[in-house]
């Protein structure tokens, strides 16, 4: 039983480390908290099911995919978006056959960190603006402005600044912590400055079911969503890595990489079929499994049961809500830059040598394709972004030489 309490009380602390950005994906993309908890619930539930409880990871709101989301509704509307992120979860599992096919290694021969390096960039720099606008007090994109900005940086920066401090001076498990103590931050600020609007909290139940929504095939978004699942899918390696180095016990052997890679795809498709944003195995629960040295997956599984519990409160996803659009910015302009450091760091890792033309040229082309407007239309698909930049920084990887070594005769 002291077991059990155990084990229960170190799952809800594994859920408090996941929860600032779990929820914040959701929030920034229009998606519903509450679905995108119990999406993250069943997900880490069914992963744990299909690499039989060997991995103590959590599955939660990608972040790889939100400009995917933003534009996605903005194009096709939710429900088609759905049906892209549906077709990304798949592909992880088509690529989990592949390393059952032909092994682990499989993955970086055809998403070496040449490739995978820009994309990730450029998913982290196409918020940017994003960013900065929902910092200023306007709207994502930039049209109507909803805070004056003087107000605006009052909620934005302080959000920033303990974000930042939490992240580099603190120790110990609030280090684990940055978004979800920036948040606090900016919100107790709003609150003194009384633009905090409680009455959706009041009027919202105690007990609902989360607004799940029916996703509707759509070709055009499958086409553009599929590519953004590439630098997550190679992120799922790094994590197993990380978790694998953490515990002491190779998870790319056993379970294997077919089966976590299977897990996490299912869990997306999962998510997409249920309205909620894709799943990705969270780096902060395997920093606080490597401070509180529980390497038991059953924390996971209790983890789980209490987002899924918390999804069923109403007032959860009402409170969420009530967060001013700049305290999110002001977070949002450190996270964006922290994923496109995240692919700067995946070159330089790799020592991927850019004095190199072959090099020069799949991270020039991928990073001016994907930021700078370039498109291509075929019919009334438009391939573009996200997607377009992965694309062609996997089409040079395949049809340009390796350049010979100059020891060469």
């Amino acid at each position: 039983m002291l077991t059990t309490v155990k084990h229960a009380v170190l799952g809800a602390q594994m859920l408090f480390v996941a929860f600032g950005a779990l929820v914040l994906v959701p929030i920034l993309t229009g998606l519903d908290p509450n679905v995108a908890l119990f999406t993250a619930g069943v997900g880490t539930l069914l992963f744990q099911f299909i690499t039989r409880k060997t991995v103590p990871v959590f599955l939660a709101s990608s972040f790889a995919f939100i400009p995917a989301i933003i534009l996605g509704t903005q194009t096709w509307g939710l429900p088609a978006t759905l049906s892209g992120l549906i077709a990304a979860g798949l592909l992880y599992v088509i690529l989990s056959g592949v390393v059952a096919w032909r092994g682990n290694d499989v993955i970086i021969r055809i998403l070496p960190p040449v490739v995978t390096g820009p994309v990730i960039m450029v998913i982290g720099l196409s918020l940017a603006p994003v960013a900065v606008n929902m910092a200023l007090g306007r709207t994502g994109d930039g049209s109507f402005e909803l805070f004056a900005m003087d107000k605006a940086l009052w909620m934005a920066i302080p959000a920033l600044t303990v974000s930042i401090l939490v992240a580099t001076i603190t120790t110990g498990m609030m280090r684990l912590l940055p978004i979800i103590s920036g948040l606090v931050m900016g919100y107790i600020i709003a609150l003194f400055m009384g633009v905090v609007d409680f009455s959706v909290v009041s009027n919202a139940p105690w007990f609902a079911i989360p607004s799940f929504t029916t996703p509707e095939f759509n070709l055009e978004a499958i086409l553009f969503i599929l590519p953004i699942a590439i630098a997550p899918a190679v992120e799922h390696v790094g994590d197993m890595v990380a978790i694998s180095n953490t515990v002491g016990k190779d998870f790319l052997k056993k379970p294997g990489l077919k089966r976590t890679l299977l897990g996490d795809g299912l869990a997306t498709s999962l998510a997409g079929f249920l309205g909620g944003p894709p799943n990705t195995t969270y780096s902060e629960v395997t920093g606080a499994v490597a401070l509180t040295k529980v390497y038991n997956p059953v924390v996971m599984i209790w983890a789980a049961a209490f987002a899924i519990l918390l999804s069923l409160v109403g007032k959860t996803g009402a409170l969420l809500q009530t967060i001013p659009t700049p305290v999110m910015g002001g977070i949002m302009t450190l996270l964006f830059g922290a994923i496109t450091a995240v692919g700067i760091g995946t070159m330089i890792r790799a020592k991927i040598n850019l004095n190199e033309g072959r090099n020069l040229v799949i991270v020039s082309l991928a990073l001016v394709f994907g930021l700078g407007g370039m498109f291509f239309e075929f019919g009334e698909f438009k391939l573009q972004g996200i997607a377009l930049s992965a694309m062609i920084a996997i089409f040079l990887n395949f049809v340009l030489p390796a350049e010979k070594s100059e020891d060469a005769a």
